[in-house]
């Protein structure tokens, strides 16, 4: 996947490390640069949207509860 493409995941938001993680059901992690609070949904499955900005990075610029 090229960087600047945008993505809307759904996956299980974890606080480990300088980054919080989005850990996808397949078992795939993006680390993600939030600029928003979010730690009152670590431990909860989020639906983020946002643009891939390295690797395995992604600028999110929507995190909120996934529904369902």
């Amino acid at each position: 996947m090229p960087r600047g493409t945008r993505h809307e995941l759904i996956g299980v938001l974890l606080g480990d490390g300088p980054y919080p993680v989005l850990r996808m059901s397949d078992g795939g992690e993006w680390r993600l640069d939030v600029s928003r609070p979010f730690h009152h949904l670590l431990g909860q499955r989020v639906r983020v949207v946002g643009k891939r900005s390295e690797f395995d990075m992604l600028d999110v610029d929507l995190i909120e509860p996934a529904g369902g």
